[in-house]
C-alpha cells in the first residue's frame, strides 16, 4: 500500500513538472530573449510583430463554415450532442501567447517610464501599444471559448503553488473589462496609422474597432444569457462554488448595469471608426446585363470587389489592417485557388435566400420581383449586389488575365461539383462562393501560390457594430445608426428605405433557414432581425458568424428541433446538369445526393443514414462554451482530487476525458 502510494505521488509529480509549461508557461530561454534585449525601438518592433500570427489568419473567405450560412462537405460534431468530447489535455486553457505579452510588458514598461529605451518616442509608444492589443486579442479568444478565465498580468515563478493560485477563474465580466482596459492602453499609445505606412501593422483605429467587437460581444452575451449559469451570479453559476468568487459583485452594481456599460463602450468605439473611415466605393450598383466577359471586366475594375483580393490593400480606405504576401519572396497563400475551386465549402440556401432584392424587399414579399431559384442565374438577378458579386454562376469568368506560367485556378466557373467527382473542385452545397476572387491570374492562383492580401480588420464592421449596439441599448435607432445603415445599403445597391424592409419581413418565413431570427429560442423583433441580416450579408466568410450566433444565444431552438443544412435546388431543372445515373440516393453508402422526397433542395448531410447528422443538426446548451481539458484540473490540485482544483468546469461539461456534455 505504501509503495503504491509513493508511486502515485511520483507519477503525479512528473505530470505536474511536465505540464507546468502548458498551464502557465515558463520564461523564455535567455538565449532567445536575453536580459539585455528590449532596450531600443527596433527590438520592440521585432518582438511585437513576431506575435502577430495570432491575428493574421484571415485570407480566404471560408471562415463561417459550420454555421447556417456556410457549410463544409462534412458535418461538425458540435451539432451532434454527445460527439464533442472533453479532451484529456490541451484545449483552450493555455497561456503561451499571453505569457509572451506579459514578459514584454513586465520588462519594457519600467524601462519606458524611466526613459531608458532608445529610438523614436512615438514609435516606441506604438510598439508597446501593439503588445497591449495582442494581450487583449489573446484574452478575447479565451473569453469567447471559455467565458470565465484567470487574469494574469505578470510572469509567474516556476512554483507549483503560485501557479495553482494563479489558475483561479475570474468572472467573464472582469475578463471583458480587463480586455477593454488593455485596448484603451493600446488606443492611447498607438498611432492612427501604423508606422509602416501600409497598414500592415496595427493602429489605434484597429484597436477601436476591436474594442467595439469585444464590448458588443460581452454586452449581448450578458443580455441573452441573463438568468442562466452562463453568466456570473446566475442560478447554478459554478464560480459561486469557489470561495474566491462566491461573493462576487458586478463593478456597475448589477448585470443590467454591465450590459449597459458594454453596449455603451461598443457604441463609442465603433463610432470613432465609422465616423472617421469612409466605405470603399462600389461602382457596380445597377444590374449589369452583359456577357460573362464584360461582367468580369467590370468586376475587375470595381474597388469594392478588389478590396477583398488585391495584392496591395493599402490604398483601400476601409481596410484598417491587412497582411501582405509576395510570391517573389516565397510568402504565399492559396486563397484565390480555393475561391475558384470551392475547397469543399459553399453557401447555404438560408444564406442565399436571406439577401434582399434591390428594391429592399425580401424574396417572398408581394411584388418583390424575385425570379425563383430553379437556376442560379435567376437567384442572382435583381438581388443585393453583394449576392451577385459573391455567388458564382456556371460560365462566369474567374480569370481574365492568365499568367503565361500557367495556373491551377479555374478560368471559368463550372457546373457545381456537388459530388466532388473532379477531386480538386468541391462545391458541396451547389452555391459556389467567390468572395475574394481576383481576375488577374498573374498574381493569383499560380502553381506556386498567390500574393493576395488578407484583410484582418475593415471599417464596415464598425458601422454594423454601432447599429446593433445602439438598438440593443436603446431599443431604437439614433441618427448615427440610421446614417451608417443607409451607407452600408447604399453601397450594396439596395433601396435605403430601411422601414420598407422591416415592414415586409415575415419572421416565420425567415426562421426556416436563418438562426439569427432567434435568441433564447424565441423570435426577436423585425428591426433587430434585419440588423442581423445586414451583418451576415456584409461580413459573409469573414469568421464572425459563429461568434455572433453564440452571443445572440441563437442556437437554443435546435435543442428540441433539428435543423437540416440545405444547398441549392437540385431537384428542379438543375438536375439536368448532371450525367444520367450520377445522382443516386436511398441506396445506403452509395448515395451521392439526398433523396428528393426529403427536400427539393440538396441536403448535404442527409445522403446516407450512417451520417451522425443525417437526422439534422441538434444543439445542447453546454456547447455555447468549450470544455476544459481534464489535465488542467489534475495539475492544479495537490492530491489528484479534481474537486479541489481552483478551476471549475464550464456548464454542462463533466470533468472526465472523452465524455460528451452531461446527458449525452
Amino acid at each position: 500500500m505504501k509503495t503504491n502510494k509513493y508511486l502515485f505521488f511520483i507519477v503525479l509529480f512528473l505530470i505536474l513538472m511536465s505540464s507546468c509549461q502548458d498551464f502557465l508557461d515558463r520564461e523564455p530561454l535567455s538565449s532567445i530573449t536575453p536580459e539585455n534585449y528590449l532596450n531600443e525601438e527596433s527590438q520592440l518592433a521585432a518582438y511585437a510583430i513576431a506575435r502577430y500570427n495570432v491575428i493574421t489568419d484571415m485570407g480566404y473567405f471560408e471562415k463561417d463554415h459550420h454555421t447556417d450560412i456556410q457549410a463544409r462537405r462534412y458535418h461538425d460534431n458540435r451539432y451532434v450532442p454527445g460527439e464533442w468530447k472533453v479532451p484529456q489535455s490541451g484545449g483552450d486553457w493555455a497561456f503561451g501567447d499571453i505569457y509572451q505579452c506579459n514578459y514584454f510588458l513586465e520588462r519594457v514598461i519600467p524601462k519606458w517610464k524611466s526613459g531608458l529605451i532608445t529610438g523614436n518616442v512615438d514609435n516606441i509608444n506604438h510598439y508597446i501599444g501593439e503588445v497591449y492589443f495582442l494581450r487583449a486579442y489573446n484574452y478575447f479568444n479565451k473569453l469567447v471559448a471559455l467565458g470565465d478565465f484567470p487574469i494574469i498580468k505578470t510572469t509567474l515563478p516556476d512554483n507549483h503553488k503560485a501557479l495553482i493560485d494563479a489558475s483561479k477563474r475570474m468572472p467573464r465580466t472582469e475578463v471583458a473589462r480587463f480586455i477593454i482596459s488593455d485596448l484603451d492602453s493600446a488606443i492611447m499609445l498607438m498611432k492612427n496609422v501604423s508606422p509602416d505606412g501600409r497598414k500592415n501593422r496595427l493602429s489605434s483605429l484597429s484597436a477601436q474597432l476591436f474594442k467595439s467587437r469585444v464590448s458588443l460581444f460581452e454586452g449581448s452575451w450578458l443580455k441573452y444569457f441573463k438568468g442562466t449559469e452562463f453568466v456570473p451570479n446566475g442560478p447554478n453559476w459554478a464560480g459561486a462554488q469557489k470561495d474566491y468568487n462566491n461573493s462576487y459583485t458586478f463593478p456597475s452594481g448589477s448585470i443590467d448595469g454591465e450590459i449597459d456599460y458594454f453596449l455603451t463602450q461598443a457604441m463609442e468605439s465603433a463610432k470613432v471608426v465609422a465616423s472617421t473611415i469612409e466605405l470603399t466605393e462600389n461602382n457596380m450598383l445597377k444590374e449589369i446585363d452583359m456577357s460573362y466577359h464584360d461582367y468580369a471586366v467590370a468586376s475587375a475594375a470595381n474597388p469594392y470587389l478588389q478590396m477583398f483580393s488585391e495584392v496591395n490593400l493599402s490604398p483601400y480606405s476601409e481596410v484598417l489592417f491587412w497582411r501582405a504576401f509576395n510570391v517573389g519572396l516565397g510568402v504565399i497563400n492559396t486563397y484565390a485557388l480555393k475561391v475558384q475551386e470551392g475547397d469543399g465549402v459553399g453557401y447555404t440556401r438560408g444564406f442565399v435566400d436571406g439577401y434582399l432584392m434591390l428594391n429592399g424587399l425580401p424574396i417572398y414579399a408581394e411584388n418583390s420581383g424575385y425570379l425563383g431559384d430553379d437556376y442560379i442565374k435567376d437567384v442572382r438577378k435583381r438581388r443585393d449586389r453583394r449576392l451577385n458579386f459573391f455567388l458564382a454562376e456556371p460560365g462566369q469568368i474567374n480569370i481574365l488575365y492568365p499568367s503565361p506560367l500557367g495556373t491551377h485556378g479555374s478560368p471559368v466557373a463550372i457546373i457545381p461539383d456537388i459530388m466532388n467527382l473532379l477531386g480538386n473542385h468541391d462545391q458541396p452545397t451547389g452555391y459556389h462562393h467567390t468572395k475574394g476572387n481576383n481576375y488577374d491570374g498573374v498574381h493569383y492562383g499560380q502553381h506556386t501560390g498567390g500574393s493576395t492580401g488578407s484583410i484582418i480588420f475593415r471599417a464596415a464592421e464598425a458601422y454594423l457594430n454601432y447599429i446593433e449596439a445602439c438598438y440593443e441599448k436603446k431599443g431604437a435607432l439614433d441618427v448615427d445608426a440610421m446614417l451608417f445603415w443607409k451607407n452600408i445599403r447604399e453601397r450594396a445597391g439596395v433601396d435605403t428605405d430601411i422601414y420598407k424592409t422591416i415592414n415586409a419581413t415575415d419572421l416565420v418565413k425567415e426562421s426556416r433557414n436563418d438562426w439569427g431570427v432567434y435568441s433564447a429560442g424565441n423570435f426577436i423583433d423585425k428591426t433587430l432581425y434585419n440588423i442581423r441580416r445586414e451583418r451576415k450579408s456584409e461580413l459573409i466568410g469573414e469568421g464572425l458568424r459563429y461568434m455572433d450566433l453564440k452571443r445572440w444565444r441563437a442556437l437554443d431552438q435546435m435543442v428540441d428541433t433539428p435543423y437540416h443544412v440545405e444547398g441549392f435546388k437540385l431537384w428542379g431543372p438543375m438536375k439536368e446538369w448532371y450525367p444520367s445515373g450520377s445522382l443516386t440516393y436511398s441506396v445506403g453508402n452509395e448515395s451521392t445526393v439526398s433523396d428528393p422526397k426529403l427536400s427539393a433542395y440538396l441536403r448535404i448531410y442527409q445522403k446516407t443514414p450512417t451520417s451522425l447528422a443525417f437526422n439534422g443538426y441538434r444543439w445542447t446548451m453546454a456547447h455555447y462554451l468549450n470544455p476544459i481539458a481534464v489535465q488542467h484540473f489534475l495539475i492544479t490540485t495537490e492530491n489528484a482530487d479534481v474537486t479541489k482544483s481552483p478551476i471549475y468546469q464550464n456548464p454542462g461539461w463533466p470533468i472526465e476525458a472523452n465524455k460528451g456534455a452531461v446527458g449525452y
